[in-house]
């Protein structure tokens, strides 16, 4: 019998959160059944060396991919959403900075029209709920003016790892992508806007992990040489 593709897929991309992980899903499960929607959670352990795997809870709306080496955010992502059937897509971090009761702003403004939802810690209407270190803060929207010149003008926060998608449009999006690291989020914005696809910003509830692997200067640098890759590559649309 043919399986019944679930409303929504929910991605979270892992490196070593073996301390989180369980409950984070839990949490995730525990908020979407109040939605009386069927999902699927799509757990991408990328290459972790403390068994992140192993602590994911077992769950027949719970699937795991996992592979031994590090890609990188933009990697695990893609191969979750290559993996997914959902009607909607999203991606969420591990760590839950957004917390996941914000999907349903992000729901609301595909139901007004747009294709893709982004969450966004950088408009007025946006709750910090705990901020980044000054320089973090500063450093990100240096970063961002490169990347709204290049690539994706007025979108001021393509960095939040928080986004819904229509799943067709995802998985059509992320076949066409290689960044395996932090520019993929820009990467598959500018192939939306590519595509003629309305990108809605949405101004979410927010808080910085004080535990954050992130670094903002390596990170950063990584973004702008991926910019030039954008730019340059001739994608197949």
């Amino acid at each position: 019998m043919a399986v019944t593709a679930p409303f929504l897929s929910l991605i979270i991309p892992a490196y070593n959160e073996r301390s989180r992980i369980a409950g984070s899903v839990r949490a995730v499960c525990t908020f979407l059944d109040t939605l009386n929607m069927s999902y699927e959670i799509v757990v991408v352990d990328d290459g972790s060396t403390d068994d992140t795997v192993g602590a994911v809870p077992v769950d027949d709306r719970v699937k795991t991919i996992s592979y031994e080496i590090n890609r990188g955010k933009g990697h695990a992502v893609r191969m979750g959403i290559a993996a997914s059937h959902g009607e909607y897509v999203a991606f969420s971090d591990a760590d839950l900075s957004a917390p996941i009761e914000e999907i349903t702003k992000l729901f609301d403004a595909i139901s007004s029209g747009a294709d893709v939802a982004i969450g966004s810690r950088a408009m007025q209407q946006s709750k910090l709920l705990m901020r980044q270190p000054l320089y973090r803060e500063l450093g990100g929207k240096t970063l961002n003016l490169a990347i709204q010149i290049l690539a994706v003008p007025g979108i001021r926060d393509t960095q939040c790892g928080f986004k819904l998608f229509k799943g067709d449009l995802a998985r059509r999006i992320f076949k066409e992508c290689i960044l395996d690291g932090w520019g993929f989020d820009v990467e598959a914005l500018y192939l939306a806007r590519r595509l003629g696809c309305s990108i809605a910003e949405v101004p979410i509830r927010w808080a910085h992990s004080a535990d954050s692997k992130i670094s903002p200067f390596s990170a950063g640098l990584q973004v702008l040489k991926d910019l030039v890759r954008i730019r340059l590559r001739k994608y197949r649309l």
